[in-house]
């Protein structure tokens, strides 16, 4: 199968300039906030966005380098499959992120709940709708006994 490429729409503008203390995941980042700056060519595209109060965001983890199969998380510290796991160590270091937008200023979006590198490209937005998303029967796997601590986990925190 040919590879398969990505145009950015935007950039996202985040405290994190090293891949070091940035937040595992977005519920331990609540109250951090950023931008994410979406380019002219696709700034009609936010027409109505001002309503939702999230936003899933698909970005481009620009920072990582390596990739791994199997991965450790610090919650469990066994190895695990990196498919069953949120590292970003993956295949294709692809971000999702569900951010509270605060604002929609012309094609500045100010978010809070940012779990993401500076200058990370975003390649995609779309509206947060739980009524849309799975929440009945939900299983989490090897994650049952171990999510306790993980909000609070940074990288770099091993």
């Amino acid at each position: 199968m040919e590879a398969v490429s990505y145009r950015p729409i935007g950039i996202i503008h985040s405290p994190f300039k090293e891949n070091v203390g940035i937040p595992r995941q977005a519920v331990s980042a609540l109250d951090i906030k950023g931008s994410i700056e979406i380019f002219d060519d696709f700034s009609e595209g936010l027409k109505d966005l001002d309503g939702f109060s999230h936003i899933v965001v698909i970005f481009d983890m620009h920072m990582v380098k390596a990739t791994r199969l199997k991965a450790y998380p610090p919650w469990d510290g066994r190895e695990h499959g990196v498919f069953a796991t949120r590292s970003p160590y993956r295949p294709n270091p692809i971000g999702v992120s569900v951010v509270c937008l605060e604002s929609v200023d012309n094609n500045i979006l100010n978010i809070s709940g940012i779990d993401m590198a500076d200058d990370s490209p975003v390649l995609d937005i779309k509206p947060y709708v739980p009524d849309l998303n799975p929440t009945k029967d939900v299983r989490i796997g090897w994650l049952t006994d171990n999510v306790e601590g993980m909000n609070k986990s940074k990288s770099g925190d091993r």
